[in-house]
């Protein structure tokens, strides 16, 4: 059977003041009346079923996020004790995959990416299933727009084949977010595509990928395993798990992995990773100032006001970014939007953990 696995952990340190460690990004509502986890979830429907969507997630985020899809049975989300990268959650998913059915495919997506043709991304990953039934790990890769420095980058090589419509390349390299310069090299070149984080494979095949790259994970993974459906499986999870080391399945799997390809998709697309990226998907107005909450703003422009439920009223600002909540207010210059994710590193230094 095919599952589609959303990845829904993470606290989204980049868009604080609004995520925090108790509600996390993928369940705030910050473009659309619904979240971005439901959005998520929509938009894999008829593709799969709530029965063939997995949710991995951490453990103090599940109730919301079940609460936000009660299709979803209970059974299917996968929850980690704390964030220990990518890597480690595919892992355990695929071992609760592979004791469900051997010959499963795991399309492994994210709950964060606005993604703007939906027919097309289901297009996508049906296709990119076809492809992993070679025993190939896909990616799809997505048509860079403009030069970012926000995303990582999957050098194309030659044609492998075509399915459904869609070109089938060789993945000649991953690379990572690169400077202004690099990233104006790589879209003159042509053959490069933005790295959508999203992946396809069969489970066995990134098992066994697992076995050979990152053998200490494999390891502590199988030993979970063992105890999978018994009631040793939460006592076993919690002594292994902070044992795991930190890794992304980028690093630790995919720059080494055998036979990897990419299918190269044009779609909108966006990672909502910090305040720039989502300003763009908002109505901006002739000044390019984004506003969403009560503000009124004289002679500004290219500034984002996300308010709670008081004015905010700014006069000759530029190019700020301005988010404010019950309980802390955020100023920041839009260039500098990457740093957000420091406020929270510092906030944990000082103490002020009710504010993370």
């Amino acid at each position: 059977m095919n599952y589609a696995v959303i990845m829904a952990g993470g606290a989204g340190t980049r868009l604080w003041p609004i995520s925090r460690e108790r509600l996390p990004k993928p369940a705030l509502r910050l473009y659309s009346e619904k979240s971005m986890f439901q959005i998520a979830v929509e938009r894999l429907f008829p593709l799969f079923t709530p029965q063939q969507i997995i949710v991995v997630a951490g453990s103090a985020h599940s109730t919301v996020l079940a609460e936000q899809v009660p299709e979803i049975p209970k059974e299917n989300f996968i929850l980690e004790p704390e964030g220990r990268g990518t890597a480690s959650a595919i892992a355990l998913t695929a071992i609760h995959l592979a004791e469900r059915d051997p010959d499963a495919v795991m399309a492994v997506l994210t709950a964060d990416h606005f993604i703007g043709d939906e027919a097309a991304f289901r297009d996508a990953v049906a296709a990119a299933i076809k492809a992993a039934e070679s025993d190939c790990l896909v990616t799809l890769g997505i048509f860079p727009e403009f030069p970012s420095t926000e995303y990582g980058y999957i050098q194309q090589g030659d044609l492998v084949g075509e399915t459904d419509g869609f070109r089938v390349l060789e993945a000649l390299r991953f690379v990572e977010k690169p400077d202004q310069e690099r990233a104006a090299d790589m879209l003159r070149a042509g053959n490069y595509s933005w790295n959508s984080g999203m992946f396809i494979w069969k489970v066995s095949i990134i098992l066994d990928e697992f076995a050979r790259q990152m053998p200490e994970l494999f390891d502590q993974i199988t030993a979970i395993r063992r105890t999978i459906n018994t009631p040793a499986y939460a006592h076993t999870l919690s002594e292994v798990w902070p044992k795991i080391r930190k890794q992304t399945i980028d690093y630790g799997i995919m720059e080494g992995a055998r036979r990897v390809v990419v299918l190269p998709v044009t779609m909108q697309w966006t990672d909502v990773g910090n305040w720039n990226s989502l300003k763009a998907l908002l109505p901006e107005d002739a000044s390019g100032n984004t506003v969403r909450g009560d503000a009124l703003l004289m002679d500004c422009s290219g500034t984002l006001v996300f308010g709670s439920n008081k004015l905010i009223a700014g006069v000759g600002l530029q190019d700020l970014i301005v988010v404010d909540t019950s309980d802390a207010l955020l100023i920041c210059r839009s260039d500098r939007v990457q740093d957000v994710r420091k406020i929270a590193d510092r906030l944990k230094t000082v103490g002020r953990l009710d504010l993370i």
